[in-house]
């Protein structure tokens, strides 16, 4: 690289720091070192972590109701159809868990507790935990639950937006795979 090269390169950054698109390293070493019993949570932040976990632990809420009606309808289905569609209960139970831990561990890195008590899934759950006597309801009631999550992550997505791109990363996983219940249960209704 020639001298004049290197000053250029040189020149554009300083122009960079100086728009405000990067920190200066000494301005970013301060913000880190202040407040670091926040820990992942930095002064940038753009939303209030409470409200965060708040929303955050509704979600858990609403997976953990999901992952119990799941399971309760992967033991108590019968019929001629049952097995498969059981083993598919069972097997969406299992994804809600997995969604209910990385929001469990999200709300702990934004300084919160996860909300675990079973006595108060029910009050902050989107979704309603409801048993139903044959499979084609079962079937249709996890459906409802899953149209419940998409919308209710759809909306949570758009409230992380920008201000936290982790969080909103997490919760468009988790989308993707409530839109994929909700079609396979739909699937399952058009067989029926």
């Amino acid at each position: 690289m020639t001298a004049t090269a290197a000053k250029k390169g040189k020149s554009r950054a300083r122009q960079r720091e100086a728009s405000g698109f990067l920190s200066d390293v000494a301005s970013l070493r301060k913000r880190a070192r202040k407040d670091i019993d926040d820990g992942a949570v930095v002064s940038g932040y753009g939303i209030d972590p409470a409200q965060a976990v708040a929303v955050l632990n509704a979600a858990l809420a609403t997976e953990m109701v999901c992952v119990m009606r799941y399971r309760h309808h992967h033991f108590v289905a019968r019929g001629i159809n049952a097995e498969p569609i059981a083993a598919e209960f069972l097997a969406h139970s299992n994804e809600e868990l997995a969604h209910a831990d990385l929001l469990a561990k999200r709300i702990v890195q934004l300084g919160g507790s996860p909300e675990l008590d079973p006595a108060g899934f029910s009050a902050r759950s989107h979704a309603e935990y409801v048993t139903a006597p044959t499979l084609r309801e079962m079937i249709r009631e996890n459906l409802i639950a899953e149209r419940i999550a998409v919308e209710g992550y759809r909306e949570m997505v758009r409230f992380f937006g920008d201000a936290d791109p982790t969080t909103r990363s997490m919760l468009e996983g988790i989308l993707a795979m409530e839109e994929t219940h909700a079609d396979e249960l739909a699937d399952l209704l058009e067989e029926d």
